[in-house]
């Protein structure tokens, strides 16, 4: 299996994919509710997911897909590659603000990540990595990253989550949040794993996240030496919602030892 060719080919629809969403910007949205009145799809998520499914099926008709729109493959196992795909990860920002969204694609084999792609449409930014080849900005490689404490950090988390909610004891995060340098929230897990793997941030917490939310992500964060757990320190479950945690390394020992233990996430 050629990564590289499937890596220019995912990066070559990836970015047909950005323009066909700045179009868009002109057009009136149609947007419906998913799950909640707060969670968002519009008609531009499933006609980019269908693009994507058209690309990669009429080129590798053997690869499995899971999308975020539903339609993918329904998969019980990430046997064989499986393309993982958020159309429009940060739906809300799209609708809203027209940034603070992106393309997330990741590419996994055995459930093992092989490339990540994440493009920020709007600031025309493209991070992407294969496994061992490292991560690169654009085509400029990302630096690895560095060790940092908490006291140093800025942490990207959802204000939600040191607030009295019915998924974690908030009181556990506050300490956190009190310790760090500064805190930071941008509505769209995609951008948020990047901005941990370009160093904008040291680290990202999320309670409540699917697949295609950071399977791109984890690539890319893991290559430059970050490490990507959900919130108990335990390998990422790629077939279902976790919590997530991606961090720089010697950073996510830290939390994990002095602020999330005996939480139940």
């Amino acid at each position: 299996m050629k990564w590289e060719d499937i890596d220019y080919h995912a990066k070559e629809w990836v970015k047909e994919a950005g323009d066909k969403i700045r179009l868009s910007f002109e057009k009136t949205l149609n947007i419906e509710t998913k799950s909640n009145p707060n969670d968002l799809v519009t008609n531009i998520d499933k006609e980019i997911e269908q693009f994507f499914i058209d690309k990669i099926r009429g080129v590798y008709p053997d690869h499995k897909i899971m999308g975020e729109e539903g339609f993918g493959d329904e998969l019980k196992s990430h046997e064989g590659i499986v393309w993982l795909i958020d159309p429009i990860d940060g739906t809300m920002n799209f609708i809203h603000q027209q940034r603070n969204f992106a393309i997330s694609i990741g590419i996994y084999e055995n459930g093992i990540g092989r490339i990540g792609l994440i493009y920020d449409v709007a600031h025309n930014e493209l991070y992407n990595a294969i496994r061992g080849k490292g991560a690169y900005l654009n085509g400029k490689p990302l630096p690895l990253l560095k060790e940092t404490t908490v006291k140093e950090s800025i942490i990207a988390l959802n204000a939600t989550w040191v607030m009295e909610n019915h998924r974690i004891d908030h009181t556990l995060m506050i300490p956190l949040v009190r310790d760090a340098r500064g805190t930071r929230s941008y509505g769209t897990a995609a951008l948020e794993m990047v901005f941990v793997a370009t160093g904008r941030v040291d680290a990202y917490l999320s309670m409540r996240l699917s697949p295609w939310d950071f399977a791109a992500g984890a690539v890319i964060v893991e290559e430059l030496g970050g490490i990507v757990t959900n919130l108990k320190g335990e390998k990422l479950d790629f077939l279902s919602m976790d919590t997530l945690f991606a961090a720089k390394p010697g950073l996510h020992q830290q939390i994990l030892n002095d602020y999330l233990k005996g939480g139940k996430y």
